[in-house]
């Protein structure tokens, strides 16, 4: 079992900024560029975090080892709780701004009758107030793939203020809560597969002019 959860803990984070936008914005005449300044947290420690930049740096990619939330049998007690957060520098066309219209997150869970699983993400930019966490809950017994999806409505996106440089962080969570299982014979867990910003469609990022 084991040999088979260090597989499917091995995950992937990947952004793609394509040169259009959202409906019914402009989009910049050049691409925008990424630069990933760190990654932290429980579920990302040094050493378990591999960062690679496309040459175009239009895209990244993210693979973590060890970001996997678990209880019971050769569990820690700090097991039961996971985060990473991950620090960007996104460089904009002079003009333009920002924002995130829809973050997509894949993952793995095994989890007991009895158990539960819990992502929850936010982000904001540097300097400014976090957006409001938002949570997807798995109930036990589960033992598949699972994906979630956050979206922002149009009028609602937080977007970068403009002509300032401030990091872009994002922060994703995961929980597993033994509830009712068996700790002492069973093993609950729930791990990230995927931190997916794509804009492959115009949904997830929205671009603005500036004034």
């Amino acid at each position: 079992m084991f040999n088979f959860v260090a597989a499917v803990t091995m995950a992937a984070a990947v952004i793609v900024i394509p040169p259009g936008g959202a409906p019914n914005t402009t989009p910049p005449p050049d691409h925008m560029t990424i630069d990933v300044v760190t990654v932290n947290g429980s579920g990302c420690p040094a050493g378990t975090a591999a960062v690679a930049v496309s040459p175009d740096n239009k895209a990244f990619t993210v693979t973590y080892s060890q970001f996997m939330a678990q209880v019971g049998v050769g569990a820690l007690p700090t097991d039961f709780r996971k985060n990473c957060q991950l620090n960007l520098r996104l460089n904009i066309p002079q003009g333009f701004t920002y924002g995130i219209a829809q973050t997509d997150y894949r993952g793995f869970a095994h989890l007991e009758q009895g158990a539960s699983g819990l992502e929850r993400a936010n982000y904001y930019f540097q300097g400014m107030s976090p957006t409001a966490y938002r949570s997807h809950s798995y109930a036990g017994p589960f033992s598949d793939d699972w994906q979630a999806t956050d979206t922002t409505e149009l009028a609602a996106i937080v977007y970068h203020p403009c002509g300032e440089q401030r990091l872009f962080n994002i922060n994703t969570e995961l929980r597993v809560s033994a509830g009712s299982s068996d700790t002492t014979k069973t093993t609950s867990f729930m791990s990230m597969d995927s931190t997916d910003g794509s804009v492959e469609t115009t949904y997830h990022f929205a671009w603005k002019t500036c004034p």
